[in-house]
């Protein structure tokens, strides 16, 4: 079996394989400060849970975007399963091509959602991944990562708004009524939720002029299902895309390790 885990800002996802089955997954919080010992007590309870012991780990694949966390995750490898994880980067991504200055400055998640969207919906395609940040990742014809757009995930941004404006305060985040907001909150989620669907229908737009219009577009992450419906641009939600980049992404690197082709 293969474990993969992707490391965000927000939360830690793991995910276990067997062939290219998602088995079972698990999410956790983030914290910076977790020790090898304390993400080994998390990983070997949610293993448990599929009644998986951890003997059965053939390979581990991480996403990591929180520097805090890569040696201590490295460490719990090394404690629970008796081996080091292939941990990916911008410039260590077997089989891709990154087209980025430089290329280490790519996070690991947005790598990994490429190289899913490119094998499962086929090139040029246009990544849309609602997290802690708003990313928008191009990727060419022939698999080349070409880039993107950051933006501040509507969390982060609802959290700015409710500290910098003394009269507002912090709302959920949820599809309002109507645009026309008639309360408050209303208007709050209003420019909140319209706001997120054209930014992204904006994006994708001059992203597909750069690209050609044939461009497909795919939505990963929490909100992505519920902003999808009002975004045309969108034409598939797919959650564990991440997850499903990193197993290509192990199997690419073991492939190469052990002499085979990719």
């Amino acid at each position: 079996m293969l474990l993969v885990i992707d490391i965000g800002n927000t939360n830690i996802v793991f995910g276990l394989y067997e062939g290219e089955t998602l088995r079972a997954s698990w999410r956790a919080g983030t914290v910076a400060s977790r020790t090898d010992d304390e993400l080994a007590l998390l990983l070997r309870g949610f293993l448990a849970q599929a009644t998986v012991a951890p003997e059965a780990i053939e390979g581990i694949a991480v996403a990591c975007v929180v520097p805090a966390l890569a040696g201590p995750i490295s460490g719990m490898c090394e404690k629970l399963f008796g081996q080091p994880p292939f941990i990916l980067s911008g410039d260590e991504a077997p089989g891709v091509a990154v087209d980025y200055r430089p290329p280490s400055d790519v996070g690991a998640d947005r790598i990994a959602n490429a190289v899913a969207a490119h094998a499962l919906y086929g090139g040029p395609v246009i990544v849309v991944d609602f997290g802690t940040a708003t990313t928008f990742d191009a990727v060419a014809a022939d698999g080349t990562y070409l880039g993107g757009a950051i933006a501040p995930g509507v969390e982060v941004a609802a959290d700015a708004l409710a500290t910098a404006a003394s009269r507002l305060y912090r709302v959920g985040f949820a599809r309002p009524p109507g645009v026309v907001g008639k309360s408050t909150v209303e208007s709050l989620q209003s420019g909140m939720y319209y706001g997120l669907v054209g930014q992204v229908e904006r994006i994708v737009a001059a992203m597909r002029q750069e690209l050609g219009d044939r461009a497909r577009v795919i939505a990963t992450g929490g909100l992505a299902a519920l902003v999808a419906p009002d975004c045309p641009c969108i034409e598939a939600v797919h959650d564990p895309l991440t997850l499903d980049g990193l197993r290509l992404l192990w199997d690419r690197a073991n492939r190469k390790a052990t002499g085979h082709s990719l």
